[in-house]
C-alpha cells in the first residue's frame, strides 16, 4: 500500500545531519508497516524492537544509564548484526519506554547507525521527555491514507492527480469521466475512510461488513487506550466525550455542546480532557474564531469548537447500517453534513494545515472552515453536502463585511471547478488540493 509516509521518511535518511527521525501518530495509521518496509528496502540491516510486544528488550532498555549502555543493550538484544553506516535501529511504540529519547543525542552523535522511533499517544505520554534532546530528533506525525492514497489503493494509476492538479491551477472542469471515477471513489472513501485495515479489507472483499468490523475493532481499541492511558480521575469523561462526537456532528450546527456531558456545564471543567483526545491524535478540534483575520489563532476562542474524529470510516461507521444507505449514489439517508465536514477536516490536517478554525458570529451566520497558510492568507471553506450549493448567505456577508481578512473563498460540493464571482467552486474531493508548506 503506497504511502506518502515512504518519501516524508526517505527525505529524512537523505538530509539529516546527526538527527533521529520521531514518527508519531494514531493507533493503527500505518506507522510501523511503512518504517519496516523502508527499512527493509533502504538498508542491509533492519533492527526492530517493539516496546509493548517485547517484554524483555522493554526492561532491559529502561534500566539502560547512559547512551553507551542503551547501544549494549540493544546490541546484546538484537538477533541482526548491526553493521556501521548500513543498519537502521526502529524503535517502536516507544511511549512504553520514553526514557530512551534523552539518550538519542548520545546515540546520533556517534554516527554509526541510523535511529527512527515511533509510538502512539506520544503526545500525551511523552510530553515531559520528546522536548529534550532538542535538535536531534526530526518528527512528523502520519495520519490515515488520505484521498489521493486511497485511489492508489483503489487501482487508480498516480498520473490522474496530476491532471486534477492542473485543473485546481488553471480552474478548469476536470474531464467528466475522471470527475465520475473520483466522486465515485470518493463516496466509497466516505464509507470506509483511510485507517489501513479498513482500505486493505474493502480492496480484498469489496464490501462494506468487513470493514465496519476493522472499524469497530480499531474505535475498541481506542476507547481501551483511554482506559490505559488517560489519568484516571478523567477517563469516564473522555471516554464519553469520545462517544458523543458521532452525536454531536449530527446536530444542526456540528458544535460540541459541552453541556451534553455528564454534569458539565462550563467548557473550564473538561478542557484537558478534550486536550488529551487530540494530543493522542484521535479527535480533531476546529476552534470558533471571533473574526477571520490573521492570524487566526489569536481570534480563537477555545472554549467553543467541533470535534472530529480523526478517520471519516470511523465516523461512519459508528452509525447505523441503514443510515449509510444511498452514500455511494450520493443520496444518503442520513444527514451527511457532519461527515462531509469531518472528512474536510481529516484532508485538511493531512495536507498541512494542523490548526483549524470556523466562525460563527451573529448578523454574519456560520462558515464552515478558516484555515490559514504559512504565507498568512487567510481560506474559507464552505463545505455543502446536497444540491443547493450555490446558496452561502454566510459566507457573501464574511466577504462584504469591512474589516475581515478573507483571502480566497471555496465551496466544496458535488460539483465540478467553476468560479462565480469571488468564489470557487471545487469537488469535494479537491479537499487534497489544498496544501499548506
Amino acid at each position: 500500500m503506497k504511502r506518502k509516509a515512504y518519501d516524508r521518511i526517505k527525505f529524512w535518511k537523505d538530509h539529516k545531519t546527526k538527527q533521529a527521525l520521531l514518527v508519531s501518530g494514531a493507533r493503527q495509521v500505518g506507522k510501523t508497516f511503512i518504517i519496516e518496509e523502508f527499512g527493509r528496502a533502504e538498508y542491509d540491516h533492519l533492527v526492530e524492537f517493539n516496546l509493548v510486544l517485547d517484554d524483555n528488550a522493554r526492561r532491559s532498555f529502561s534500566q539502560a544509564a547512559s547512551p553507551d549502555d542503551l547501544l549494549l543493550r540493544i546490541s546484546v538484544a538484537s538477533s541482526v548484526p548491526l553493521v556501521p553506516g548500513r543498519t537502521l535501529v526502529f524503535l517502536d511504540e516507544i511511549q512504553q519506554c520514553p526514557q530512551i529519547v534523552t539518550f538519542i543525542k548520545g546515540l546520533v552523535d556517534k554516527g554509526d547507525y541510523d535511529y527512527i522511533l515511533s509510538g502512539s499517544l506520544l503526545g500525551v505520554e511523552m510530553e515531559d521527555v520528546r522536548s529534550l534532546p532538542v535538535g536531534y530528533l526530526d518528527e512528523f506525525t502520519m495520519y490515515p491514507l488520505d484521498f489521493e492514497e486511497f485511489c492508489w489503493a483503489n487501482g487508480l494509476v498516480e498520473s490522474a492527480f496530476d491532471v486534477i492538479r492542473d485543473s485546481f491551477s488553471n480552474l478548469q472542469e476536470v474531464p467528466d469521466f475522471l470527475h465520475r471515477r473520483l466522486t465515485d471513489l470518493f463516496h466509497r472513501y466516505l464509507l470506509v475512510g483511510g485507517m489501513p485495515a479498513a482500505v486493505s479489507a474493502f480492496v480484498a472483499n469489496g464490501a462494506i461488513d468487513p470493514v465496519r468490523a476493522v472499524q469497530s475493532n480499531i474505535r475498541t481499541s481506542y476507547e481501551h487506550d483511554i482506559k490505559q492511558y488517560a489519568p484516571k480521575e478523567h477517563r469516564l469523561t473522555i471516554q464519553e466525550i469520545y462517544g458523543l462526537i458521532p452525536s454531536e456532528l449530527q446536530s444542526q450546527n456540528r458544535r460540541f455542546q459541552v453541556s451534553s456531558i455528564t454534569d458539565i456545564k462550563r467548557f473550564s471543567q473538561i478542557e484537558d480532557e478534550f486536550l488529551w483526545l487530540t494530543n493522542a491524535n484521535v479527535a480533531l478540534p476546529a476552534f470558533n474564531v471571533a473574526a477571520p483575520v490573521a492570524p487566526l489563532r489569536a481570534n480563537s476562542e477555545r472554549r467553543i469548537m467541533k470535534l472530529f474524529y480523526s478517520d471519516v470510516g470511523l465516523l461512519v461507521g459508528s452509525y447505523g447500517k441503514k443510515s449509510a444507505l444511498g452514500i455511494l449514489d450520493g443520496n444518503a439517508a442520513m444527514n451527511m453534513g457532519g461527515v462531509y465536514e469531518n472528512v474536510a477536516a481529516q484532508e485538511l490536517v493531512a495536507h498541512g494545515f494542523t490548526h483549524l478554525y470556523y466562525l460563527t458570529r451573529k448578523g454574519i451566520g456560520e462558515l464552515d472552515f478558516l484555515i490559514e497558510t504559512d504565507d498568512g492568507d487567510v481560506l474559507a471553506l464552505e463545505i455543502k453536502s446536497g444540491a443547493r450549493f450555490r446558496s452561502h448567505a454566510a459566507l457573501d456577508r464574511a466577504m462584504a463585511t469591512s474589516g475581515y481578512g478573507i483571502d480566497s473563498a471555496y465551496v466544496l460540493a458535488e460539483t465540478n471547478v467553476f468560479e462565480e464571482s469571488d468564489v470557487t467552486y471545487l469537488p469535494m474531493y479537491m479537499l487534497s488540493m489544498l496544501e499548506n508548506g
